[in-house]
């Protein structure tokens, strides 16, 4: 059982385990410390599906801050043959004008899900993170001209995006798992390095501006909880009770 939230993540099969791999690697580059997580949170296993083929769905949550990063958490799950989900964030302090990187890679019984993006707070503030596109978005024209596109952004999620969102939905079999790792995995590592040279250069800002930057973070965390996809499925799997605690008090919960 583990006991920390900077313990390895062990889930059989589990389809996005390179890329958790990779993000741990390279934020081993930063002072990495534990970031404290309830224990009932750290795994969650139960007996699901129906009488004739029941499995075991399992989620994990790896977790740590550095000097910059309030929270980087992923949050993992595989149940059989249902789904193979990594939600990876990173949650920067508001006293640096950084946006959130998010990772969402879902795996269920109709296709793959791909969002990667760097989430803008203060979208409609010139300001925010306007050095990073120039930077982001030729990475995504390069990445989404080789994926199919995920169709369209709901008018309420428009405003956390960034022109730099890659957002795919990848069908089962060879063809999707041939994108997964060649495109996909790719990507996600390019997106990776580039937030992370973003996170050495930050420097910090002025507490008006870290006041601004926090009310923006928070309208995002809220937004995220509030609307999260995965609430059904977790709702199955372990309850809406534990759901709920898990989404509030771990994945978004400044």
């Amino acid at each position: 059982m583990r006991t920390s939230s900077l313990d390895p993540i062990d889930l059989p099969s589990w389809r996005w385990k390179p890329c958790l791999d990779y993000a741990v690697k390279e934020l081993n580059r930063f002072d990495l410390h534990d970031y404290v997580i309830d224990p009932e949170f750290l795994e969650k296993e139960a007996i699901t599906g129906s009488k004739s083929n029941k499995y075991i769905a399992k989620t994990a949550t790896w977790a740590c801050k550095t000097e910059k990063l309030r929270q980087i958490r992923a949050a993992c799950v595989q149940a059989g043959s249902l789904s193979s989900v990594l939600n990876l964030v990173i949650s920067p302090l508001s006293i640096y004008d950084l946006p959130f990187f998010g990772a969402d890679f879902v795996s269920l019984a109709s296709g793959h899900l791909i969002a990667l993006d760097f989430q803008p707070v203060l979208k409609a503030d010139s300001k925010h993170t306007f050095y990073i596109w120039d930077r982001l978005v030729p990475l995504c024209k390069k990445w989404s001209s080789l994926l199919p596109s995920g169709g369209k952004i709901p008018d309420a999620a428009k405003q956390y995006f960034s022109p730099g969102f890659l957002w795919s939905r990848l069908p089962l079999g060879p063809e999707g798992d041939r994108l997964i790792s060649e495109v996909v995995f790719r990507a996600f590592k390019e997106y990776l390095d580039l937030y992370l040279e973003f996170v050495d250069m930050a420097p910090r800002v002025s507490i008006t501006r870290s006041n601004s930057l926090f009310e923006g973070q928070r309208g995002y965390t809220r937004y995220r909880a509030e609307n999260d996809p995965a609430r059904g499925m977790l709702s199955r799997f372990y309850g809406k009770e534990w759901t709920n605690a898990y989404i509030h008090k771990v994945l978004f919960d400044l």
